[in-house]
C-alpha cells in the first residue's frame, strides 16, 4: 500500500508514519513544517528509517500542484494537516480557513479528478459538537472550519462516491506531542510539570475529557480502510470512552503523585469554545469497526510521562 500523510510530521502523523514504515509501507509525508517540534519529529523519523518513505515539503492551501502530484502515487490519504487551536483561529480565522477548509477542499478535489478509487481518512474533531458537546454546532472559527472540512468529506462521498470516512476525535495523547497551552493538554501538562513551569488552568479545572492513546487510534483508522467498502460516508465519534475520563485537575494530581512535589498552577477565565464536558460515544465505531481502546489511562499517561523526559521532546 502507498500512503500520503499531510501533515504527516506533526505528532499523530509522526506516529502514523513510524507504525506503517515499522510493517513496510510506502509512505509520503507532505508537510508546511510550520509547526513547532515538526522539524525534530522528522529527524527522528528520519534516523530510524532510510528507505520507503518521502519528504515533501507544501501548503496544501495552497500548492494545488504538488498535491496532485502526489495524491495520483497513493492508495490512501490521511489527512491530518490543520491548524489546530482555537485560540489561533480567533487570533487569525483567514489562517485557520485557508487551511482548514481550503485545503481540506484542494485535496477532495485533487482526489476527485486525479484518483478517485483513493481512500480518504479525515482526522476530525469533537469541537464540530460545540459548548454543550451534543448536536453538530459549530463554534469559533476553529470548529466552523474543522466543521467545514467533515462536512465537505462526507459529501464527497455522497455527491462523487469518494471513499471518504470521518474520525470527530477526542483528546489524542502520546509521544512526540509538542503540546502547549493552546493545543495538546495533556502532552502540556505533563512537560510543564516536568520542567517546574507553571500550568495555567482556564476555568474551574473540572472540565473532563476522554483521552486516547494515539496506537488505538491508528488501529481504528487501519481497520477503517481494510472495511472502507462498509464504512465510506460514515462519520466516527472517537475517544477513550467513560473508562478515559479525566478532569483537568485530576491530571494534575496524578503527576504530582508522580513527581512527589506540587506542581505550579494558576487560575484564569475560561476561554471561549472550551466545553465543560465531552466523553465520545463509541457505540458506531465500536459496532462496525470492532473498536475499543488497548491502552488504559494510567499506562498511556506512563509511556508519556517516560518519552517526556527524552531530549527529543
Amino acid at each position: 500500500m502507498r500512503y500520503l500523510i499531510t501533515g504527516g510530521a506533526g505528532f499523530i502523523g509522526i506516529n502514523f508514519a513510524d507504525k506503517l514504515l515499522q510493517r513496510g509501507e510506502q509512505v509520503i509525508i507532505l508537510d508546511n513544517f510550520s509547526k513547532v517540534g515538526s522539524r525534530i519529529n522528522l529527524k527522528w523519523l528520519t534516523g530510524k528509517y532510510k528507505k520507503n518513505f518521502q519528504v515533501i515539503k507544501a501548503d496544501i492551501g495552497k500548492d494545488r500542484l504538488i498535491l496532485n502530484r502526489q495524491v495520483k502515487k497513493v492508495d490512501v490519504v490521511f489527512h491530518l494537516a490543520a491548524q489546530t487551536a482555537v485560540t489561533t483561529s480567533v487570533k487569525d480565522p483567514q489562517r485557520d480557513f485557508q487551511t482548514n477548509v481550503i485545503g481540506t477542499f484542494n485535496l477532495l478535489e485533487s482526489i476527485r479528478v486525479n484518483r478517485p478509487k483513493t481512500v480518504l481518512i479525515y482526522a476530525s474533531t469533537n469541537k464540530v459538537y460545540g459548548p454543550q458537546g451534543r448536536a453538530l454546532d459549530f463554534e469559533t472559527p476553529y470548529g466552523c472550519s474543522k466543521g467545514a472540512g467533515d462536512q465537505y468529506v462526507l459529501d464527497y462521498c455522497r455527491t462523487f462516491g469518494l471513499k471518504t470516512v470521518v474520525f470527530r476525535q477526542s483528546c489524542i495523547y502520546g509521544p512526540h506531542q509538542f503540546g502547549n497551552e493552546d493545543q495538546g493538554w495533556v502532552a502540556w501538562f505533563v512537560s510543564a510539570a516536568l520542567q517546574n513551569k507553571r500550568i495555567t488552568i482556564y476555568g474551574d479545572g473540572k472540565q473532563v475529557r476522554d483521552i486516547l492513546y494515539v496506537d488505538d487510534l491508528f488501529a481504528a483508522w487501519d481497520t477503517a480502510v481494510k472495511k472502507i467498502t462498509q464504512v465510506k460516508g460514515i462519520a466516527f465519534d472517537i475517544g477513550g470512552g467513560i473508562k478515559n475520563k479525566i478532569s483537568l485537575l485530576e491530571l494534575i494530581a496524578i503527576l504530582e503523585k508522580k513527581l512527589g512535589r506540587k506542581v505550579k498552577i494558576k487560575f484564569a477565565p475560561e476561554r471561549l469554545g472550551d466545553q465543560e464536558i465531552f466523553v465520545s460515544d463509541n457505540y458506531l465505531v465500536k459496532k462496525l469497526l470492532g473498536f475499543s481502546p488497548k491502552v488504559d489511562m494510567e499506562s498511556g499517561l506512563e509511556i508519556l510521562f517516560k518519552n517526556e523526559k527524552k531530549p527529543y521532546c
